[in-house]
């Protein structure tokens, strides 16, 4: 599989990423609301520039989640209208998978305790072993930064540092990171020999949290708190 396409805009970072053969083309851009208008002219810039129509790809994984509700719908319809309208199976990723994938590229990290800022006092996160397997230890989970248990050898990694930096769990190191669609290109080899694409119709994103927004009280009961 060597014509692949994949994007994330689960955080306020845009990432897109072309592979074709041994050449890889990415570009990144303004995430969040903007990444409706702009993703889908990115990812044709990309294309051409690799000589690929969407027809010639092999698959293209997306940034599933967890992550912004917007984002995450975003990447999940024009992964979905991409596939459909080019007959291309989709690869699903987990964001934090990514995260952590990001982490091992960059930093030689092999055990990753992913953390993806979730807003509202809550950060989204996952532990990944890379020396025994890509499969997380811990599913995707949403909780307050302090309750985080980092198991010894783990270190951090993610865009949670700014926000909640002395509500994390101290004693590691702490890596920047964000789920990159590099990242996803380098996990969908293993991750399409182990079956993992989808076809459109079953491409959803992966939530974790059930609720978009915080209440009034919600709101004033976490500023007294802090």
């Amino acid at each position: 599989m060597a014509r692949l396409l994949a994007f994330d805009t689960s955080t306020e970072t845009l990432s897109v990423a072309v592979r074709h053969g041994d050449a890889l083309l990415e570009r990144s851009g303004e995430g969040g609301a903007q990444a409706s208008s702009t993703l889908i002219p990115l990812i044709q810039s990309l294309l051409a520039e690799a000589g690929l129509t969407l027809r010639e790809l092999d698959a293209i994984a997306f940034g599933r989640g967890p992550g912004s509700f917007t984002g995450l719908r975003t990447a999940c319809s024009v992964a979905q209208g991409l596939g459909f309208g080019a007959g291309v199976p989709l690869l699903p990723v987990d964001t934090l998978l990514a995260v952590a994938e990001e982490a091992r590229e960059r930093f030689g990290a092999q055990q990753v305790l992913a953390v993806l800022d979730a807003r509202m006092e809550q950060v989204y996160s996952a532990a990944y072993d890379f020396a025994a397997s890509p499969a997380p230890e811990v599913e995707p989970q949403l909780t307050a930064p302090e309750e985080l248990v980092l198991t010894p050898g783990y270190v951090l990694a993610g865009n949670a540092f700014d926000a909640y930096g002395e509500r994390l769990p101290a004693g590691a190191a702490r890596h920047p990171a964000l789920p990159t669609a590099a990242a996803m290109l380098r996990l969908a080899p293993t991750m399409l020999a182990a079956g993992r694409t989808v076809s459109p119709a079953d491409a959803w994103p992966l939530y974790v949290r059930d609720k978009v927004a915080q209440t009034t009280a919600e709101r004033a009961a976490a500023k007294q708190a802090n």
